[in-house]
């Protein structure tokens, strides 16, 4: 029985969806450093979230177009998460050294979210990303 729960939530075993999640337990540490109830780190709090929630919402889509759509989607979070991290640096919230660990991890996340576009656009049939082993950059 644990085995076919298991089975139903596969985008658990996607190398992507675990770096999106470490990719928010590193922003969610940087939000420490942020002042109290501020907007941008809710932004970004949200924007980060969104990245790891979309891979594994698009994994479970059986359509190529709508696997796309969250997938772009979760590329385009990721993009802003960045962006409000560049602002958040402007604004002294956080360090260089921070930003260029986090932008260590998402760079490895947009090559792997990059890939899986490509290959989706690539195919007119169902594609498994569970079966893709030449997805890694």
């Amino acid at each position: 029985m644990e085995t076919e729960v298991r089975d139903l939530f596969q985008y658990r075993n996607l190398k992507v969806y675990q770096n999106a999640r470490s990719y928010v337990k590193v922003i969610n540490s940087l939000l420490e450093k942020f002042p109290e109830d501020d907007m941008l780190a809710n932004q970004l709090r949200r924007s980060s979230y969104s990245v790891p929630s979309k891979i594994a919402e698009g994994s479970g889509r059986v359509s190529h177009k709508q696997k796309q759509k969250f997938i772009e989607s979760a590329y385009g979070c990721l993009m802003e998460s960045l962006c409000q991290l560049e602002i958040a640096q402007d604004f002294g919230y956080i360090e260089e050294s921070d930003m260029a660990e986090v932008e260590q991890i998402a760079s490895e996340i947009a090559k792997m979210l990059s890939g899986w576009i490509k290959k989706l656009t690539q195919t007119d049939q169902y594609y498994n990303p569970y079966s893709m082993n030449d997805i890694k950059n």
